[in-house]
């Protein structure tokens, strides 16, 4: 694969290393970029006038189109981004510093990051942009968004500005990002707070208005501006996240191709129409994308509050990514997943993890979990990360059904939080 730690180093990045600013000309270079990819895009900037950094910004995050959205939003100023270890490896260590990223792990509690996040706003006086939902979201509506964004507004102490956007999930649906469907997008910056009003407003208020703005459903959205859809591969994929048929209940059997989605286990079939609907081709019912991932979801969490969720125990193969000299292969091994938590194994262990396996992660130690579809053109994929490494687990086998235990360990999560 692509991105190989060729001398198979497993020394985990210095996440204690101090965010740089970003160059003038790289800032020019990444706004023209960004300018050019997000052509036709509709902006709206809402008491924007006059805004300076340092300043916090949380972003809506339907897909990878938001790397060039938020850019041009906040252009001319320079800004960091706290960004998933994967970008080191792929554009380079100091390239990826220069462009103003911060190294994280997703959904792995670390002070160093909260320190750089401060460092870049008090010391550099940059902007600070976070993607609270660390994920492009699987069926185009907000995914997990952790708590504490209202109390972290609060400790940085500095204006809250929101980005919001609409169409991106639309025109490159995370799980089929390699069909592009015209879809024009809109953006909107927002300066939700000022300093002043930030002293002013409590941390529950902050949170519900943050919330608040990042909240979209984009099959709704496609209604309103009156949206058609009308490439033939429009429901390519589309079988990743809606796993489970809703006629004869039976996982994993999905399967989509074209403007089509059926089951293998029943036949039963449905057209994705230009406008975002699913047609039942034989009744002709329309139900739509969010309301049947949901449906999956609250399948999972009555199995969670039931104590009937079973989880899964697969073989898999293992990656690893310690740092931005790229991926290990550490072989074949086996996944578990129960009520507990995730439990990682390896076939042979070459020694270069230091006993990091069998590696335990219990569910209340993640607010979700990163899932791929297809990731690298590889296929389904979960990632699992401690504070030293993360580890990219695929699997072939039909149960690995990875939309499932992402609601699984968010699920868990809050049932273990109301109990």
């Amino acid at each position: 694969m692509g991105l190989k730690n060729k001398k198979r180093d497993m020394t985990p990045y210095d996440m204690k290393r101090k965010p740089i600013r970003q160059p003038g000309l790289l800032l020019a270079l990444l706004w023209g970029f960004s300018k050019f990819s997000t052509t036709g895009m509709k902006i709206t900037k809402i008491r924007m006038e006059g805004l300076k950094p340092p300043f916090l910004v949380y972003s809506t995050h339907q897909g990878f189109s938001d790397y060039y959205i938020v850019p041009r939003m906040l252009y001319p100023h320079n800004c960091n981004y706290v960004s998933d270890m994967e970008g080191f490896a792929a554009f380079g260590n100091e390239l990826y510093r220069a462009g103003g990223c911060i190294g994280k792990r997703r959904y792995v509690p670390d002070v160093n990051v909260l320190l750089n996040v401060r460092y870049a706003l008090r010391e550099l006086k940059q902007g600070v942009v976070i993607f609270p939902e660390s994920r492009h979201c699987d069926a185009g509506i907000t995914s997990n968004v952790p708590k504490n964004l209202g109390k972290l507004a609060k400790f940085l102490d500095v204006p809250l500005v929101v980005i919001y956007s609409h169409g991106a999930y639309l025109a490159n649906p995370f799980w089929d990002e390699g069909h592009t469907r015209k879809v024009k997008m809109e953006s909107t910056a927002e300066l939700l707070y000022t300093a002043e009003e930030l002293h002013a407003a409590s941390e529950e208020e902050i949170q519900r208005r943050v919330e608040e703005k990042l909240r979209y459903d984009e099959y709704a959205w496609q209604k309103e501006r009156g949206i058609k859809i009308k490439e033939e591969n429009r429901a390519e994929g589309l079988h990743l996240p809606l796993y489970q048929c809703k006629s004869c209940m039976v996982k994993g059997k999905m399967r989509s191709g074209k403007a089509e989605l059926w089951c293998e286990a029943c036949n039963k079939r449905w057209t994705l129409t230009e406008d975002g609907d699913l047609k039942d081709e034989v009744t002709g019912e329309l139900s739509d994308v969010p309301s049947w991932y949901r449906w999956e979801r609250s399948l999972v969490k009555g199995a969670v509050e039931r104590g009937a969720y079973k989880g899964i125990d697969v073989p898999v193969t293992v990656d690893a990514l310690p740092n931005e000299k790229g991926f290990v292969s550490l072989g074949t091994g086996r996944l578990t997943h129960n009520g507990e938590g995730f439990v990682l194994t390896l076939d042979e262990d070459e020694g270069i993890t230091k006993d990091a396996f069998p590696l335990w992660i219990p569910n209340g130690s993640l607010e979700s979990a990163q899932t791929e579809y297809n990731y690298r053109g590889r296929g389904k994929c979960i990632v699992l990360s401690t504070r030293d490494c993360c580890y990219y687990v695929y699997s072939k086998a039909e149960e690995f059904l990875v939309t499932e235990l992402e609601f699984a360990v968010e699920e868990i999560n809050r049932f273990q939080e109301n109990t």
